[in-house]
């Protein structure tokens, strides 16, 4: 799937940096990037992403395909941080499947320590500050061991940083969505006047979230068959609530709230309501995670509802960038 070159300027029109041209404003790059959720809403907040990476082919292409950042489709072990350009943010959700609690969690998990390699580009390019995201299970897995360790990695790279457990719901995402951010100040610069933006008082529902897309045609919607762990528990959340979790396996994710509502039959043992069930389409769960309702994405349908689920919102996105921009811009002749 692709999207014309003038819609993709229709969509994002700021300013970028590619072909080494000069980039006005507070310079982005992005690790782990996938298709760019985290990256739209700095934009949105009136950052430039200069630089993007991540090593899946798919979300590298959908990148390109709204962004005119440089995107390096290519394992993070493999760079060099000097190839990686000077900017005042770095920003990204390092790989989270190690920690997360809906699967099995080890901490010898290989792909727990790529934050390193976040960590390494960190302390060789002394950005302004950072903003990383990842799952909640990573505040307890090893008793709370293990984000000790990342948050000293953190702080002896330079860093003063700020972690907190939020809901995306709580950020004008119409979903509930817990994920640690860990926000880190470059030391040096002394800054003790910026915290978390405060709640929305108001949440978004899904009824305001899907109410301008048109009914899905049936190739965006995975028809799997349901699994007893999919079966385990309710699935569906109603119009003026907010949707569970978009998760990045296509055959998880959740029921469109039109759908008749499930029963209990059980322990961990439901079943759907009389009338047709179905589960939210890709459309529908990108506009849940606030991506532009017009973006799409490349790949086939399973590729597709993993660079969704696996994307920060970007509203939730935008709320940091929007809370960060006026103390990074105080802080910009420091490092000019």
């Amino acid at each position: 799937m692709r999207i014309s070159q003038n819609r993709q300027l229709e969509l994002f029109t700021a300013p970028h940096a590619k072909n080494g041209k000069k980039v006005e404003g507070l310079r982005v790059v992005s690790l782990f990037s996938g298709a760019g959720g985290l990256d739209i809403g700095f934009e949105n907040a009136g950052f430039k992403t200069i630089w993007a990476n991540d090593i899946d082919k798919d979300s590298c292409e959908t990148h390109r395909m709204w962004s005119q950042a440089q995107v390096i489709c290519q394992d993070i072990k493999d760079i060099d941080p000097d190839d990686v350009p000077d900017c005042d943010i770095v920003i990204g959700g390092f790989p989270c499947q190690g920690f997360s609690l809906a699967g099995p969690r080890k901490i010898d998990d290989k792909r727990n320590a790529l934050y390193k390699f976040f960590v390494s580009i960190l302390e060789r390019k002394q950005p302004k500050v950072f903003v990383a995201e990842n799952v909640k299970g990573i505040l307890t897995l090893g008793n709370g061991k293990i984000i000790e360790a990342i948050l000293q990695d953190f702080s002896d790279r330079g860093y003063n940083v700020i972690p907190k457990l939020i809901n995306a719901a709580d950020y004008g995402v119409p979903q509930d969505r817990f994920r640690v951010i860990m926000v880190g100040w470059r030391k040096d610069l002394k800054v003790t006047d910026w915290s978390f933006p405060e709640p929305l008082k108001i949440k978004t529902t899904l009824k305001e979230a899907l109410a301008d897309l048109p009914p899905p045609k049936p190739e965006e919607i995975c028809t799997a068959p349901y699994s007893s762990r999919y079966m385990s528990r309710n699935r569906r959340r109603d119009w003026n609530e907010q949707s569970f979790t978009i998760p990045a396996m296509a055959k998880q994710v959740a029921l469109w709230p039109g759908s008749p509502e499930m029963s209990k039959n059980g322990p961990d043992d439901w079943s759907f309501g009389n009338g047709t069930s179905r589960r939210l389409s890709w459309r529908e769960a990108a506009a849940i995670q606030t991506f532009p309702k017009e973006m799409e994405f490349s790949g086939n349908l399973t590729s597709i509802y993993k660079q969704i689920g696996n994307a920060v919102p970007v509203r939730l996105a935008e709320a940091i960038a929007k809370s960060i921009k006026p103390i990074l811009e105080k802080h910009g002749n420091q490092t000019e």
